[in-house]
């Protein structure tokens, strides 16, 4: 088996690492930087603990923070006409994963054109503006990742674009930026980060991915590195999400839950993420619900809807969650992964049923229909799954 693994070109970890922003800018020739952020975290003053090292460097920085959450194409096209006139040669994506997002189409449109005609996998025709990625949630794992997330408001869905390119030159992750994260804002973004580990850990293997049809793409299926990322990021969620969001100061926990994101930025990646994803971006783009929230609350019905597909790994979730084991069978302990999961989703306060975001019946169907033409997923998905299958999902989730 012959397998590839990518990740950022380089990655910056620990607390208080943005005070060598500055230095590692001018390694890299990065002397004009467009900063893709939002006027909370301006407001905040962590804007403020991002560039002042970077001025200290003399690297001059011109600011959008007009950043939203589950970005619309046209924040992106604001962000472009403010910082093209600048003519930067780097671009900063400071917040959640909606701002890093966001700064990574930025780069996109400066170097190649609008982003809208690049969605979908592998059609960035080159490398873009070279991007710098800063975090100040635990959860996307944008700081690592190929992929970009948006809104696409003309058809209500989340829409996204993977490219080998739109890796990160440098992510800098320091777990201090996160303590200003409120509880809700870590509860979703941290569940996300279990959402993509656990979709990475059970996908298809890679064998038989590259046997499904679709062609070029930057996911492969399961492979050695992924499944280890994946892991190490289950263990580190279970140890210290709960944490984290009850109390924020935990700098303990937030670090935990910082590698936890990057660790799953890695693994889903290059492994792929999978069903729940898939029908999370309807739901998302239709009821405007966090990507995180979504994800959370669909994953113990997808998990359960893949159950015997990966029974083997779906058993070793409750060890690896550090959970006590009641019992020694596979089947138990895999059912007991489900339970474990709703139970940590409910512990942290993410909506358990459709009707809590205010999806109705009627729109259930529709869903389906989006959710199952990104074949992209449906190809990750361990068990592939007909539009009937997705419909009961929801139905199951509503």
């Amino acid at each position: 088996m012959i397998w590839h693994f990518h990740s950022a070109v380089s990655l910056v970890f620990g607390r208080h690492a943005v005070v060598q922003l500055g230095d590692i800018a001018k390694q890299h020739g990065y002397t004009r930087v467009l900063l893709i952020t939002d006027a909370i975290l301006a407001k905040a003053g962590v804007v403020a603990k991002v560039v002042e090292p970077l001025k200290a460097a003399g690297v001059e920085v011109e600011i959008f923070d007009g950043g939203q959450p589950e970005p619309a194409i046209d924040v992106v096209r604001s962000a472009v006409e403010q910082g093209k006139p600048f003519r930067p040669n780097a671009v900063l994506g400071l917040g959640g994963g909606s701002n890093m997002d966001a700064a990574k189409l930025v780069a996109v449109a400066l170097t190649h054109g609008d982003p809208m005609q690049f969605v979908g996998d592998s059609r960035i025709p080159g490398p873009v503006t070279p991007l710098v990625c800063v975090p100040t949630t635990a959860g996307t794992g944008s700081e690592v990742s190929a992929a970009a997330v948006f809104t696409d408001t003309a058809n209500n869905i989340k829409v996204s674009t993977l490219s080998q390119h739109l890796r990160p030159r440098v992510a800098l992750v320091d777990p201090m930026l996160t303590l200003s994260c409120p509880p809700q804002v870590s509860a979703d973004s941290g569940i996300d980060a279990l959402v993509h580990a656990i979709e990475a850990y059970t996908a298809v293997d890679h064998e038989e991915f590259l046997k499904r049809p679709g062609g070029a793409t930057v996911y492969q299926g399961k492979n050695p590195m992924a499944d280890l990322m994946a892991a190490k990021c289950i263990e580190l969620v279970g140890q210290h999400l709960r944490r984290a969001v009850k109390n924020g100061n935990d700098v303990t926990a937030r670090e935990g839950m910082a590698l936890a994101a990057t660790y799953g930025g890695l693994a889903f990646s290059n492994a792929g993420v999978a069903l729940v994803h898939a029908m999370e971006y309807p739901v998302g783009g239709a009821v405007h619900v966090s990507h995180g929230a979504g994800n959370g609350l669909l994953l113990p019905h997808v998990m359960r809807y893949n159950l015997d597909s990966r029974l083997e790994q779906f058993a070793k979730l409750p060890f690896i969650l550090g959970e006590p084991l009641a019992s020694a069978d596979k089947t138990f302990l895999a059912n007991q992964s489900i339970e474990i999961v709703t139970q940590l989703c409910r512990d942290i306060g993410i909506p358990s049923r459709l009707r809590d975001l205010g999806v109705k019946p009627e729109m259930l169907p529709g869903f389906a229909d989006k959710a199952i033409a990104i074949s992209r997923l449906m190809r990750v998905n361990p068990r592939l799954p007909t539009r009937d299958d997705i419909l009961a999902i929801y139905h199951a989730a509503d």
